[in-house]
């Protein structure tokens, strides 16, 4: 799985967006969260996620805290 950090959030909006470590920002919905809430995300936390191509760029699935 690729791993990433937030790098942006819209709360309000319900999405936000993870940079992986070659630098490509990924968009993930809330619904893609797994085992944390999305409320309570913030911009920098380290996360793991799938990867899977949109008609609008990559997007992120499953997204998952990784515990520092």
């Amino acid at each position: 799985m690729p791993t990433g950090t937030i790098a942006r959030l819209l709360i309000d909006k319900g999405f936000g967006f993870i940079r992986d470590e070659a630098g490509i920002e990924h968009f993930f919905h809330r619904s893609a969260v797994r085992g944390a809430v999305f409320e309570l995300l913030r911009e920098g936390q380290h996360v793991d996620f799938s990867s899977e191509d949109s008609s609008k760029g990559p997007r992120a699935g499953d997204v998952r805290l990784i515990e520092s």
